[in-house]
């Protein structure tokens, strides 16, 4: 905060005159609020939220650079969107691009772009699809060699899974598609973060439904391995989204343009 301690004491004395009593307690752990202060910090963070959305708003309608704010899955930004975003930049340093991964209940500002993994964007929203649809078994050559080199569903049906609860990237889905509802997989491991399943396979540690575009370099790579081409298609997939209810700027022309350009690299 750049402040001494005895100043932000000072402050904090001057604060809880102003608001009529205590606003921490000191406990053995270090400071907690009291209900009083617990009430004003949320108060607080509204007005703060309001204040910085009230910038961004303002900064829109000035000339020079520009801003964009987008919303992206974590493990989409992390995985393709990041390491292409440089030449995004390069082309257009004019423009300011601002990434967050949620919307928080004070948020009061809407993103202007968002990607969604979705069948496809809401009615308020005008989407491009990106891709997804191409899911594939996958995990390190060690482990296909560890349990036979299989190639069909069945033979795959002797390894471990891992998933993610929160995706719809599960075994039953690729047995059914195959035309076995009925064929479970030995084992299934479960991970509180997509990422970590995609880290698990790529360790030889079971095999993972992933959508090829976020894997392409590791399967052209060789680090990753779909036997056979076993996989299947999905109704869920990325897409870039615009809320309807925002004017087009140049910007996000701009932006649409490029994410639209590489995600047809990747289509499936």
């Amino acid at each position: 905060m750049s402040l001494s301690q005895s100043a932000v004491s000072k402050q904090l004395i001057n604060l809880e005159e102003a608001i009529g009593g205590p606003a921490f307690i000191r406990t053995p752990n270090g400071m907690i609020s009291t209900e009083l202060g617990s009430i004003y910090i949320e108060h607080a963070r509204t007005a703060i939220k309001a204040m910085e959305d009230a910038a961004l708003k303002v900064s829109r309608l000035k000339p020079g650079p520009r801003v964009l704010r987008l919303q992206v899955p974590p493990i989409f930004g992390d995985r393709w969107l990041l390491p292409r975003f440089a030449q995004f930049t390069e082309a257009h340093p004019e423009i300011e691009v601002q990434f967050t991964t949620f919307v928080s209940k004070t948020q009061t500002e809407v993103p202007d772009g968002m990607v969604r993994f979705v069948v496809k964007p809401s009615d308020d929203e005008e989407g491009d699809y990106l891709f997804g649809h191409d899911i594939r078994l996958v995990s390190a050559p060690s482990y296909w060699e560890k349990i036979g080199e299989p190639a069909s569903v069945e033979a795959a049906s002797k390894g471990v899974m891992l998933e993610h609860p929160q995706t719809p990237f599960h075994w039953p889905f690729l047995a059914a598609f195959h035309g076995s509802s009925t064929l479970e997989a030995r084992h299934t491991m479960r991970f509180g973060y997509y990422t970590m399943v995609i880290r698990a396979a790529l360790a030889g540690q079971g095999m993972a439904l992933i959508p090829q575009g976020l894997i392409a370099e590791e399967l052209a790579s060789g680090r990753l391995v779909n036997p056979a081409g076993i996989g299947y298609r999905s109704d869920y997939g990325y897409w870039f989204a615009r809320p309807r209810s925002l004017p087009t700027s140049q910007s996000m022309r701009l932006f649409t343009q490029w994410i639209n350009s590489e995600g047809a690299l990747a289509r499936d």
